[in-house]
């Protein structure tokens, strides 16, 4: 898979005109929203829920559309208020939007399976999510991760696969590695500040990044150079949903001594398919047209910005949202081709659902089983499965 950086062309017009604010006639036009919409977020506290609230205001202030916020600890505490109608929208990570989308991990039990989600819009701030060393390691690249010891945590396969995928960008297996396992996201951090372990998987921003920088250990971001195509085209093969990212925010980095790594949108604004066409155009608009009134008002909430939309992401976006971005020039052929290969893509994976659940398989074999199914489908699909069953 080649990588693809481009971003929204920047015309001058459109720029200048987003970039200076809407109208006062535009900023008064709430389209299709309702006096009051809902959507899911991270946690109270965190920098996704702390954005939200930050849009929140805007949407009152300039439209006087109430935005109520459901916090939600993990995937799917934030899905279901959205599968069941309570919300219309979700404010979600790779696993709301990416793993949901593929019926995998969390998603491959018969609750839920492969899920038709859409995005509007995602956050592509300076943050990373790549691996992070100790500064004592002697760990500069991803390839200086060979013999090292990388931290490995129980009962969370998402994140575990991140350390496998950026490990393949330098042509590395867990083979190549001494894995160390921990209970927990924080503790494997610790691990690192105790000496426990050199090298582990997570968010520049995060304040347990911090800790690690300030001990006596330091901190350090191998380097996923971004030239090195053959090494993005393994990444993507494990983790199509990683982009190339030059990290500014957080921990051993900032926009003077950047870190040219890799990472993804977080958060991603979601919905489903079914979601009315309207209200997705006229939410989109919204959050294009009154990025001045929030910028700035929370910690990571540029990345909201038009000028950071990834439109040739993992996950299709919705159809309301392709209109007001072919709207104001946002929008490529290119852009369109690869959105319909997507939902083509989640087409082919509803099938699959549709034909696999009708067999009523046990649930003790039900995940096995259904990673077998799904791997035939779109395989067969001339589709790459990216997960294994």
């Amino acid at each position: 898979m080649a990588i693809k950086k481009a971003l929204l062309p920047r015309s001058a017009g459109i720029v200048a005109a987003l970039l200076l604010g809407a109208t006062s006639a535009t900023a008064q036009d709430k389209g299709a929203l309702p006096d009051q919409i809902a959507w899911t977020a991270y946690d109270v506290g965190s920098a996704g829920y702390n954005q939200s609230v930050a849009i929140g205001g805007a949407l009152k202030n300039e439209l006087g559309v109430d935005l109520r916020v459901l916090p939600g600890k993990n995937d799917i505490s934030r899905q279901i208020p959205l599968r069941q109608g309570r919300v219309q929208f979700s404010a979600t990570g790779v696993g709301g939007s990416y793993l949901a989308q593929e019926g995998v991990f969390d998603f491959a039990s018969k609750d839920w399976g492969p899920q038709e989600v859409r995005v509007l819009m995602s956050s592509n701030g300076g943050a990373l999510v790549s691996m992070a060393a100790a500064a004592d390691a002697g760990i500069e690249s991803m390839a200086d991760l060979k013999g090292k010891r990388v931290a490995w945590v129980v009962g969370s396969p998402a994140l575990n696969e991140n350390v496998r995928a950026l490990l393949a960008f330098a042509n590395l297996t867990f083979d190549d590695v001494e894995l160390v396992e921990f209970g927990g996201y924080r503790a494997s951090w610790e691990g690192v500040i105790n000496g426990q372990v050199d090298a582990v998987n997570g968010l520049s921003a995060a304040g347990i990044a911090f800790q690690l920088e300030a001990s006596p250990r330091g901190i350090t971001w191998p380097k996923v150079t971004h030239s090195d195509t053959a090494g993005w085209e393994r990444l993507h093969a494990k983790a199509p949903f990683f982009v190339p990212k030059m990290g500014t925010a957080g921990a051993g980095m900032s926009p003077e001594d950047p870190v040219e790594g890799a990472g993804y949108p977080i958060p991603v604004l979601i919905t489903y398919a079914e979601q009315d066409e309207e209200m997705v155009y006229s939410m989109t608009k919204a959050m294009v047209e009154l990025f001045p009134n929030y910028e700035g008002a929370a910690p990571g909430i540029n990345g909201w910005a038009l000028d950071r939309q990834t439109f040739d992401w993992a996950v299709p976006y919705h159809a309301g949202a392709v209109r007001y971005f072919k709207e104001i020039g946002a929008w490529s052929d290119a852009f369109e081709a690869h959105n319909n290969g997507l939902i083509e893509r989640q087409g082919v994976l509803k099938e699959a659902w549709e034909a696999f659940v009708a067999e009523d398989v046990a649930d003790d074999e039900f995940e096995a089983a259904w990673m077998a199914a799904r791997n035939a489908a779109l395989t067969t699909a001339g589709m790459d499965p990216v997960y294994q069953p």
